[in-house]
């Protein structure tokens, strides 16, 4: 299976767990986006098409906060037999943080592909409310790691083995 890992806002620095993942799972690859600054959805998504148009292989689609957003909007806009799940983790709320407010509001529809959401009870960016919100419109599988903020290189969770312990399960339920 292969593993598509979608950053969010920044991109995902050196000491960030998908980073790691990156060279450490294998058969992956990165989405890299023009502006990590200043995103603009409909910017994203594309970049994220053109990513999923090269795939030679069934995936998975690993995201992180907006990137989270990013993936879910490509979901719910395409179609690709080859992406067979996501794994979504520390999804932001949009709707209520100013700097990515070009992608409110947030999708509540459910999503063509089995999905797994990871969050935190103190994001700072999305109540634990709001994203069991987003859990459960999306048809997704809901994980909760307690106190981890934002599940980004500020927790410094370095390889995240938790984390591939939930991805290592939500792959098994698509074989």
């Amino acid at each position: 299976m292969h593993h598509l890992i979608i950053p969010g806002l920044n991109n995902s620095g050196p000491d960030h767990w998908q980073s790691f993942w990156e060279k450490s799972l294998p058969d992956t690859s990165r989405v890299v986006q023009e502006n990590w600054e200043h995103p603009q959805k409909t910017d994203w998504v594309e970049r994220l098409a053109r990513y999923i148009d090269r795939l030679e292989s069934d995936t998975v689609l690993v995201a992180h906060s907006l990137g989270v957003i990013t993936s879910v909007e490509w979901l719910l806009q395409k179609e690709d037999s080859r992406v067979k799940g996501a794994f979504l983790v520390a999804p932001p709320d949009a709707d209520q943080v100013e700097l990515i407010h070009d992608f409110a509001p947030v999708p509540l529809q459910q999503l063509p592909v089995p999905s797994m959401v990871v969050a935190s009870t103190n994001d700072p960016f999305a109540t634990w409310e709001r994203s069991e919100h987003f859990a459960k419109s999306w048809g997704s599988t809901l994980i909760n790691v307690g106190n981890l903020g934002h599940i980004n290189a500020k927790t410094r969770l370095g390889e995240w083995p938790e984390g591939r312990k939930f991805l290592a399960e939500f792959e098994a339920t698509l074989k």
